[in-house]
């Protein structure tokens, strides 16, 4: 599986989904511009002494990330997040290799993005309506916990 981060604002969140990505065996995608310096401490810190197990690019864009994936033979699909959408993230069949693309913590995807991939776009269910969105940590655990537990079979 593959996590995308776009435009991460918050060191401790792109430390804590770097774990994750350790954990899961995720590899990890930084699309810029970023928030913070890749030295931050703390980065390092949420991430602890993980991210030499993490296998993890940086992309200056989405285009740049989307038009390397194009040239492979059998592209992958991509799967937007956002709290937009109607289609819980429970709903794909979601295969290896597949990537899981997250916003940016204090604005989520840009519009165009979701109304050009509306078809792929999920959501978590929120069941208070008072409650906006989740923290991108925990929205990161949620969906790649579920697409690997599809792809492993646990």
């Amino acid at each position: 599986m593959n996590v995308v981060l776009i435009e991460p604002e918050i060191p401790p969140n792109t430390g804590n989904v770097a774990r994750l990505c350790a954990a899961t065996g995720a590899t990890l995608h930084l699309v810029g511009p970023l928030g913070f310096r890749l030295d931050d401490k703390t980065l390092k810190r949420a991430g602890m002494d993980y991210w030499e197990q993490v296998t993890w690019k940086y992309w200056k864009s989405l285009e740049e990330l989307l038009k390397t994936v194009a040239t492979k033979r059998d592209p992958p699909s991509f799967y937007y997040v956002t709290t937009k959408s109607k289609r819980p993230y429970t709903q794909p069949c979601y295969q290896s290799g597949d990537y899981l693309v997250f916003g940016r913590e204090t604005a989520g995807l840009p519009k165009a993005l979701l109304d050009a991939n509306a078809e792929t776009t999920i959501t978590i269910p929120m069941f208070n309506p008072q409650a906006r969105s989740l923290n991108l940590a925990t929205a990161v655990a949620i969906v790649l916990y579920e697409a690997v537990r599809q792809v492993k079979a646990f």
